[in-house]
């Protein structure tokens, strides 16, 4: 390529020697010549001017700088493009600073995070449940050739149009609150009022596991809910986040936990064990092919996002289906090389198709696999495993085990994760205050430790708000009674404590005049949004069942002239019923106004089968009992002393 001109005009040539020489004419633009053809160092012009070397400062390289010639023009023409000369000149010097830089950092990042699963030669003795490191039998081998294959293919970029290049927040320890959509999503005008509170907490980030909320479509669509969310919610909901400055990291699950998908009898086939919904086959093509249409779906529709999260926890019947018994016999029962050989082929999906996203994982089951297997498979260059746990009291020690096991593994950062609801009881309504703050203040000490722990970058931490145990658990506690202890959790690893100041603050946030952590209260008007929803469920969960119970089993005279054996048998003295009969009456007529209040600021936040599952599980099982006795009541008193139906 033609080296630039110096005086880019008309009527101003340039001369390379090198070659035989090039002749180069200005087309009367700035910064364009024209090459005019392969020519020796022409002769002067008879109109005038001279032929001279460039100048040391010139933009070509040393070693072409004799061979290039100028012919400047006349002296009124040099005069005249003396200005243009030194504009010109400087142009060209910032392009080629620019174009440097460019090049640097591509090569930086083309090199840097190539996908290479590299397959290390040195085995560790390490052995347990999931076998010894290296036994990867006959199957190993076209599982290394497609690896290889990758290498190869990764090194081109997306071939997405418009592909956002992924910000780097590498340096940035994150702190994600997990929302867990497979029960109570919320409604997208309730996540406008929350997102705000969350970043004025701490939180610079959201992990957003959708499962049958996102808006599936094409073969697809048998996936979503009938409420999930539409395209447009997905987008409003990334241009909230972006304006509160929270990075949004999608969780799809990819192995176990995929009851939404494999409940459905098109993918029955798909499953692990015939028998149950949990985890994926990992030996039929079609898993990895359907699993591969999820995740581009998702990523699509979340370009902005720099991570993303693949869940992989808790596979469930693992090695128990026939496919994975024939396996493992080739295989010396290695379940440990079969969950890894599955991990990978995701990875190289997501490596080859979205280059640069940078991806989680849980951890849970890599803690059964030995180093040497971990090594081996080279996953540690191409996913940050996510250390969770939720216990209240733990020590480093506790954890260290797993540090080391991933730092010996080559990983070089790790995640951790809390919780902040969800992990007390699946049928928990109301979140343990100390219990989740002493979770948290565990997670602290390990952070601190981890310098000597093991050698590993922390680059955040996720505190998880279950919402269900599993795909067909009853809900746990809402996300507005959940907030209180979001509050604290956040304000905790913000301080590095919970000080008197931590707390001030996050009473400060909440609209709260105080908070006993004993006993999980918050007292005070509250001014987050939802806490009307706060103060309403703390009253069901405190007391409805309470004082239901009490009107129908401590109050004497309904146990003497109202009993099961009267209601049954419709009989009784009006005398003696109406001794309690104003008071069931004005508790039942108190408790359904409540209610329908109850139903009404539950609806604002909630669609309709969040609001209808959770009034079934946590006020139909009591109120229905008080209404039924209300119902025999009025007709046994209509029915004015008669004898009893037998």
């Amino acid at each position: 390529m033609a080296a630039p001109s110096l005086i880019p005009r008309q009527h101003c040539w340039v001369w390379h020697g090198k070659g035989g020489g090039l002749l180069e004419q200005g087309d009367g633009q700035p910064g364009s010549i024209q090459t005019l053809q392969q020519h020796p160092k022409p002769s002067l012009p008879a109109h005038g001017g001279n032929w001279g070397h460039s100048a040391p400062s010139s933009p070509w390289p040393l070693s072409l700088q004799a061979q290039v010639w100028v012919y400047f023009c006349s002296p009124l023409l040099r005069a005249q493009e003396g200005m243009a000369f030194q504009r010109s000149h400087r142009l060209n010097l910032l392009r080629l600073i620019v174009l440097l830089l460019v090049a640097l950092a591509g090569i930086k990042f083309l090199f840097g995070d190539s996908f290479t699963l590299e397959l290390h030669k040195h085995v560790s003795k390490d052995s347990g449940f999931w076998g010894d490191a290296g036994d990867t039998g006959q199957d190993a081998g076209p599982q290394s050739q497609d690896l290889e294959e990758t290498v190869v293919k990764i090194m081109a970029p997306r071939q997405e149009t418009g592909q956002q290049v992924p910000r780097d927040i590498s340096a940035t320890e994150m702190r994600l609150v997990h929302l867990d959509l497979k029960g109570a999503a919320p409604r997208v005008s309730y996540l406008e009022q929350v997102f705000p509170l969350l970043s004025q907490l701490g939180a610079n980030g959201i992990l957003i596991e959708y499962e049958d909320m996102f808006p599936f479509k094409g073969e697809l669509e048998i996936l979503k809910s009938p409420y999930a969310y539409s395209e447009e919610d997905i987008e409003r909901i990334q241009q909230l986040a972006e304006l509160h400055k929270l990075e949004v990291v999608p969780l799809v699950q990819t192995f176990g936990h995929v009851e939404f998908i494999l409940k459905h009898e098109k993918y029955q086939h798909l499953r692990e064990v015939e028998r149950f919904p949990n985890s994926f086959n990992p030996h039929i093509p079609e898993t990895l092919a359907l699993l591969k249409s999820i995740l581009s779906q998702v990523i699509e529709k979340h370009r902005r996002s720099t991570w993303i999260h693949i869940g992989a926890d808790e596979v469930f019947h693992l090695g128990e289906g026939m496919d994975s018994k024939n396996w493992m016999s080739r295989n010396k029962g290695d379940m440990g090389t079969m969950y890894l050989k599955h991990i990978k082929e995701v990875l190289s999906f997501i490596a080859m198709q979205y280059w640069g996203l940078q991806v989680l994982m849980w951890d849970d089951m890599l803690r059964k696999i030995s180093v040497g297997a971990l090594r081996e498979s080279g996953i540690a260059k191409h996913v940050s495993p996510v250390v969770w746990f939720y216990a209240p009291d733990f020590n480093t020690e506790q954890i260290e085990p797993f540090l080391t096991k991933y730092a010996e593994s080559g990983f070089e950062a790790v995640w951790f994760a809390s919780a902040f609801k969800g992990t007390t009881g699946p049928a928990q309504a109301w979140p343990p205050l100390s219990y989740h703050l002493k979770n948290h203040l565990s997670w602290l000490k390990v952070t601190q430790a981890l310098p000597q722990l093991a050698p590993l970058r922390c680059q955040g931490i996720v505190l998880t708000g279950w919402q269900r145990y599993d795909h067909y658990s009853v809900l746990c506690e809402l996300l507005p009674v959940g907030i209180p202890s979001l509050a604290i959790c956040l304000q905790t690893l913000m301080n590095g404590g919970f000080t008197e100041e931590t707390k001030r603050k996050v009473l400060e946030a909440l609209g709260f005049q105080s908070l006993q952590l004993e006993q999980s209260t918050c007292e005070g008007r509250g001014t987050f949004p939802g806490a009307e929803i706060y103060h309403m469920v703390e009253q069901v969960n405190g007391h409805l069942k309470e004082s239901i119970l009490k009107a129908l089993e401590d109050e004497s005279a309904i146990k003497g002239w109202f009993s099961p054996y009267h209601r049954k048998h419709q009989f009784g003295n009006p005398r003696n019923m109406e001794s309690f009969g104003s008071k069931v009456l004005k508790l039942h007529e108190d408790w359904e106004s409540f209610v329908r209040d109850l139903r009404g600021q539950l609806e604002r936040v909630y669609f309709p089968d969040t609001v209808e599952e959770w009034m079934e599980e946590n006020v139909n099982p009591y109120l229905d009992q008080l209404r039924d006795l209300v119902r025999d009541y009025q007709a046994i008193i209509r029915l004015n002393a008669r004898p009893k139906v037998m």
